[in-house]
């Protein structure tokens, strides 16, 4: 079984509901999500934030967490995680913050370092994870990181 279909599956068996906040995946969660039948039973929202300014206007992202930590930071990833909670007031958030390349990379964020955010029933997680690949495929594995991550904390 696909991680997606489980992780539909769980949402509604659980009568959960999901909204998430893209960075460097460019609405391709949301997408995922929204692509199976009947996803509107759970699916709320999807945020591209993409801009600095976009992640204080839409998610409440602080200046100077920015400002301290970077866009990709396991920071601001948090910080976006519950600005969709406090937007969406649903049971689950997700957050992907992160450098897909080819370029923007640097020494200490280097292309492929991707940053998450999550609130699961009121947990907070936060990672990072360091992807290799081209921009599609860090992207890719972005989303099935989410989709692995959910999965597995919704079965504890």
């Amino acid at each position: 079984m696909s991680l997606l279909r489980q992780l539909t599956e769980i949402l509604l068996q659980r009568q959960l509901t999901i909204a998430v906040a893209e960075s460097c995946t460019g609405g391709g969660l949301s997408s995922l999500l929204t692509s199976q039948s009947g996803s509107s039973a759970y699916f709320d929202r999807g945020f591209v934030s993409y801009s600095n300014q976009s992640k204080i206007d839409m998610l409440g992202v602080t200046e100077h967490c920015l400002n301290e930590f970077g866009a990709v930071s396991e920071q601001v990833a948090r910080q976006m995680a519950d600005g969709v909670i406090a937007q969406a007031k649903v049971d689950i958030s997700a957050s992907i913050t992160g450098i897909a390349g080819p370029s923007g990379g640097s020494k200490e964020k280097p292309v492929g370092m991707v940053c998450f955010g999550f609130r699961i029933l009121g947990k907070r997680l936060t990672s990072t994870q360091q992807f290799s690949g081209d921009r599609q495929q860090v992207i890719n594995a972005s989303i099935e990181f989410v989709l692995i991550t959910l999965a597995n904390e919704l079965r504890r």
